[in-house]
């Protein structure tokens, strides 16, 4: 098991990649308007600022700046994880499942990175943005409706 200890940075702008425990599935797009529901309840009890989001098939990506003081991005995509997984039927459950109360929706863990500066920031950004044209689901990112690009661009072209 591992020991690794999340940074806890007060005000950290974060980037977050969560994957669905089944690989290929198409479940978060399938399931947006549970997932943007999951974000809504999240965001009213614990807000934070959303910089970036794109959800993909199976996996999604963001970077979100959490309010002055406030360190727990992780609280945050675990209640934005439970609420979702509550609106769906179970997944496909392994005795561990069973053990921890788990769905088997999600991917135990997820992967973080602390933004360090305005570059890092930007390069976060356009990574969320440009992530359905490298996986193929879209030749240019206007085309990918789950992505925050036509919130940020999209509706200034």
């Amino acid at each position: 098991m591992s020991n690794y200890l999340r940074p806890k940075v007060p005000g950290a702008s974060v980037y977050l990649t969560v994957t669905l425990a089944e690989r290929g599935s198409d479940l978060l797009v399938r399931e947006i308007e549970a997932l943007r529901h999951a974000v809504r309840v999240t965001r009213l009890k614990r807000p934070f600022q959303i910089d970036a989001w794109v959800v993909l098939p199976d996996h999604m990506h963001c970077v979100w700046t959490l309010p002055e003081g406030d360190t727990d991005y992780s609280g945050r995509m675990g209640q934005i994880k439970a609420t979702f997984s509550k609106a769906l039927p179970e997944g496909r459950l392994r005795s561990s499942h069973v053990l921890r109360r788990e769905k088997g929706i999600w991917q135990r863990r997820f992967w973080e990175h602390h933004v360090r500066g305005e570059q890092d920031f930007s390069t976060c950004v356009q990574y969320c943005w440009a992530n359905p044209v490298k996986h193929g689901l879209v030749q240019d990112v206007r085309d990918w409706p789950y992505s925050s690009w036509h919130r940020d661009v999209g509706a200034a072209a």
